[in-house]
């Protein structure tokens, strides 16, 4: 049938990232068919059962370069106001996380800014650093709030990144309500009343608006412990909405387990994870988003239990991080980079971080991550020579295009 398809990509190398199947999925001079903005036929380029041309109504000719899934941001806070450069000098000189924190910095310095900033600013601000992501063939990303810490202020952050993804046709923008952040300056000494705030006043809100697609916590000794995020997730699983946590970052408070028992799509950092919770992550099958942003920027030196996530089964995703305290990190190809530096993972499952695991951390497995008929077609070209030089050169870009939705979209 002449023109059964809408586009096609010829004389691609392909990183399907699907398993099972030789490293990175690998197919050797190939093309990628796409209609209706899903993936149609994928193979070997001599499979086809015509030339190109009468294939399909447009064809790409990729000259030999690699296509990969486009890449996934599954964990960031890009919705933010103000600037923590000078906490940047602070530590230099010696003052730590939580110190600085108790002194009135860290989140709180940036919860002060964003309330003050209006919608227009915080999309402003945003869509600029989504631009320098995007550059390096990133097709999904998570924004989370939690930098308002009131009703209203959470709020307008989520509208803000919903506003991101309906006016960005390059991209999608998955959301997640971060209250359960830290204290706002007004609950220093009312723990439990912020806890029944978010509870009975900003959950309900945001769920009645529609604005998340996952309820976060920040479970932690300078956040919130077990027993309060419980509350959170509770009420989250009274409205049907999905969980995330960070656990076990800077301390060992059980929050991988905790993650686990409420069957969430994630738990980040883990540094400090125990076997026991690494074991319920496995059996619920929740994602360890590792972020070597925030280990990198904060000079810690417990690398999270990688080992330990391989034997269990448990599957690792990356992500940026990125946000203006912890982890200022605007490259998901550094992450990669660092991720196998600093963190000892393989090339190859860096890649799969950043792409197939990572759409599990988001609970869109089913629709991206890989390059597989029937899936979103979202995907990258890359001027490589081999999917591991995606994680070997720091600073380097090789992204030379990006298709959206089967559409090629110019790199912003």
């Amino acid at each position: 049938m002449k023109n059964q398809w809408d586009a096609i990509w010829i004389n691609a190398d392909i990183a399907t990232m699907c398993q099972g199947q030789a490293e990175y999925g690998a197919l050797e001079n190939s093309a990628i068919a796409v209609s209706e903005g899903r993936i149609s036929w994928i193979g070997e380029l001599v499979e086809l059962a015509d030339v190109p041309e009468e294939c399909a109504a447009v064809v790409h000719d990729c000259a030999g370069q690699w296509l990969s899934p486009g890449l996934i941001d599954c964990h960031t806070h890009l919705v933010w106001a103000g600037s923590r450069i000078r906490e940047f000098e602070m530590r230099l000189q010696g003052a730590g996380y939580e110190q600085l924190q108790k002194a009135g910095g860290g989140i709180l310095s940036t919860v002060q800014a964003t309330r003050s900033a209006s919608a227009e600013d915080l999309f402003v601000f945003a869509r600029k650093r989504i631009a320098r992501l995007k550059r390096e063939g990133i097709t999904t990303l998570e924004i989370k709030s939690g930098y308002g810490l009131d009703v209203n202020t959470e709020v307008k952050m989520l509208q803000v990144a919903r506003r991101l993804g309906e006016e960005d046709a390059h991209l999608d923008i998955k959301t997640s309500f971060l209250g359960a952040h830290a204290l706002p300056p007004e609950y220093q000494n009312n723990r439990q009343g912020y806890i029944r705030l978010i509870v009975e006043g900003m959950l309900p809100a945001v769920a009645e608006q529609g604005l998340a697609d996952a309820v976060d916590g920040f479970c932690e000794g300078i956040g919130f412990s077990p027993s309060e995020i419980a509350r959170v997730f509770t009420q989250a699983r009274k409205l049907d909405l999905p969980v995330k946590l960070h656990a076990d970052q800077l301390s060992s408070l059980g929050g991988a387990a905790l993650a686990a028992e409420y069957a969430a799509l994630s738990a980040d950092h883990l540094e400090y994870a125990s076997e026991q919770g690494i074991s319920k992550m496995a059996d619920s099958g929740t994602v360890a988003v590792l972020l070597p942003g925030a280990f990198y920027t904060l000079r810690e030196t417990q690398c999270p239990p990688v080992r330990l996530f391989r034997d269990y089964g448990v599957v690792m995703a990356l992500a940026t991080d990125a946000n203006p305290g912890s982890s200022p990190v605007l490259s998901l190809l550094l992450i990669l980079n660092m991720a196998c530096t600093l963190f000892s993972l393989t090339p190859e499952e860096a890649l799969a971080g950043v792409t197939r695991n990572a759409a599990c951390a988001l609970g869109l497995a089913g629709d991206r991550g890989t390059l597989e008929v029937g899936k979103r077609a979202d995907f990258a070209l890359w001027d490589i020579e081999h999917p591991a030089e995606l994680a070997y050169m720091p600073g380097a870009n090789p992204c030379k295009g990006i298709v959206k939705d089967g559409i090629m979209r110019p790199l912003a």
